[in-house]
């Protein structure tokens, strides 16, 4: 049976000392010492001045020395398909040739068809059934033979399908993948993943992702007549989550008031 899922990010790994693997990049383009001393050097200090010095001057390079890899459940192949544009990342998908989805697939609800009431739910949900079943029907016809079954059975499958993944970013990346999907104008369901990512990452290491998130966050909206016309919220929703974070460091740029 088809069975409705629901988003569930969590953080595997990342880099150990983000800040200090950073700094250590930037800190050693420009000094003589080893780089042994370099790190004695930086670990002995806290680097979050120093992060935010690098921000402002938009040294992002060394920002790819750090990596972050989150375990992503409860999504959609249409966010998938959004997602892998994101050339500099890597991801491992599950695969929907090797893994069979006889006894049922998870798919997702779109919250607009939900906010049509229960009737349009109940649509969708027989909608999801009615898939499942042509699945079933297609593996039984081709033999139920494996992956040599799964692979032509799944293109009965609906864009809604759940899809799980492993993707690793590094924090260059993560900080433009997130002023794309947390805008107002992304897709749903692709802004709430990054928005969660974010939490994760902001909780993690705040002195490289306070300012991280939609472009308006830290300057000129990017979309022009197209904008949300939000900015102002949008920045005092930040300023609020700063005031909230855990005592330990800076929060990285300060948010413009205007």
């Amino acid at each position: 049976m088809a069975e409705q899922k629901r988003l569930k990010v969590e953080l595997i790994r990342h880099t150990l000392s983000p800040e200090e693997t950073i700094a250590l990049g930037a800190k050693l383009c420009y000094s003589k010492a080893t780089i042994c001393d370099l790190k004695e050097r930086i670990e002995a200090k806290d680097q979050d001045q120093f992060i935010e010095k690098l921000l402002d001057m938009g040294h992002e390079s060394v920002f790819e020395h750090a990596c972050f890899t989150f375990g992503v459940e409860g999504v959609s192949r249409v966010l998938l398909a959004q997602l892998t544009r994101h050339r500099l990342a890597s991801f491992s998908v599950q695969s929907q040739r090797y893994v069979s989805y006889e006894n049922g697939f998870g798919y997702i609800l779109p919250p607009q068809i939900e906010l049509l009431g229960p009737e349009a739910v109940e649509t969708f949900h027989s909608q999801m059934e009615q898939m499942q079943t042509w699945y079933n029907t297609w593996q039984e016809k081709l033999g139920r033979n494996g992956e040599g079954t799964n692979e032509d059975a799944r293109f009965v499958l609906p864009n809604a399908c759940e899809t799980r993944f492993l993707m690793t970013m590094n924090v260059r990346e993560l900080r433009h993948f997130f002023s794309l999907r947390m805008c107002n104008r992304a897709q749903w369901e692709i802004r709430a993943m990054a928005t969660e990512m974010h939490r994760l990452c902001l909780e993690t290491a705040p002195a490289l992702f306070a300012d991280a998130g939609p472009a308006c966050l830290r300057g000129k909206c990017p979309e022009g007549e197209k904008s949300c016309g939000k900015m102002q919220e949008i920045r005092e929703a930040r300023r609020k989550l700063l005031a909230v974070q855990p005592e330990g460091g800076s929060t990285g740029s300060a948010i413009p008031e205007s």
